[in-house]
């Protein structure tokens, strides 16, 4: 046995026994791995954690819990040669699908056993670091109201039902977003910015596809006029996103830029990777090649750009 890892797992992630769910990991990955365990608690975080593992040059770090998780955990593994290992057991598994890494213990499993390995892009967010994306306005609202019990007790429908409770509570906020070379104004009730995103976010998917070792973030700017015209975009996001076709709808909008300054009025919550924080203005910036990860082999189409038709729409060139 030549290869070695730190693995941390969260034993109050997901609706499964951890007992059996880590006993079935240390016995398909320890036939060939040796496994240093170490269990998040209370007061301990997969973050500290990771941060202790990059100190004492683990050979590889692997994390097995929820998107937080397991987004906490490959934040001190960016910018070093570390491979980083993916085994979902949370609500969502948006981390794992938007990478197109299996959500099920044993093939999440066998990809770290095959050891294949791509460098993606990650991103920063006002100091937060960023892998999957931020969501601004209805997504960040939307989370934020899919609280721990909820997720507990009814998995990933707490998300589509405290969506469908937000849609009664739907705003619109002016928003300027600033990019390299043009700064765009407009109205919109959610504005998403992805480095990588599953189909099931369905506000990152305006643009045909997003590609996670660009060096570049794509943004998607959802501006409908009435609910029925929200529930009418939303299904028509569901749809390009599961196609993988660009969404066509005048109120939904997207491009792609290296980093995004964000101003809101009034001032909205920010979702990062699924942590809901406050933030005025907003400033994303993508880091390229920032992570090293275990991760199959997917198929991707070149994302496109489209911003006619949002509402009170100014484009200035820089």
């Amino acid at each position: 046995m030549n290869r070695s890892a730190c693995l941390i797992f969260n034993p109050v992630a997901g609706q499964g026994d951890p007992e059996q769910e880590l006993a079935q990991i240390r016995s398909i990955l320890e036939t060939e791995i040796e496994l240093d365990i170490h269990l998040t608690t209370k007061d301990v975080g997969a973050g500290e954690l990771a941060i202790a593992a990059v100190k004492r040059g683990a050979n590889a770090i692997i994390a097995s819990g929820g998107d937080g998780t397991l987004s906490a955990a490959a934040a001190p593994v960016m910018g070093t040669d570390i491979p980083f290992g993916v085994i979902s057991r949370g609500t969502a598994n948006a981390f794992a699908n938007a990478l197109g890494i299996p959500d099920t213990i044993a093939d999440a499993c066998k990809v770290i056993l095959q050891g294949s390995t791509r460098i993606i892009d990650a991103a920063e967010c006002n100091g937060y670091p960023m892998v999957l994306l931020a969501g601004i306005g209805f997504e960040a609202e939307t989370v934020e109201l899919a609280d721990r019990d909820a997720k507990n007790r009814l998995g990933v429908m707490a998300y589509i039902l405290a969506g469908l409770q937000q849609l009664r509570n739907l705003s619109s906020f002016e928003v300027e977003i600033e990019t390299e070379d043009k700064i765009i104004k407009t109205i919109a009730s959610a504005v998403t910015v992805a480095n990588a995103a599953p189909a099931t976010s369905v506000l990152a998917h305006g643009s045909s596809g997003i590609i996670f070792d660009d060096g570049l973030l794509d943004m998607t700017i959802v501006a409908p006029a009435t609910k029925a015209a929200a529930i009418a975009s939303a299904f028509h996001l569901f749809q390009t996103a599961s196609s993988g076709s660009a969404a066509e709808r005048d109120d939904i909008g997207y491009l792609r830029a290296k980093q995004f300054k964000i101003t809101t009025n009034p001032p909205q919550k920010i979702a990062i990777d699924g942590e809901v924080i406050e933030a005025a203005p907003i400033e994303i910036k993508c880091i390229p090649g920032a992570l090293k990860i275990f991760v199959p082999s997917v198929e991707e189409v070149e994302p496109l750009e489209k911003l006619e038709g949002l509402p009170n729409l100014v484009i200035q060139e820089k």
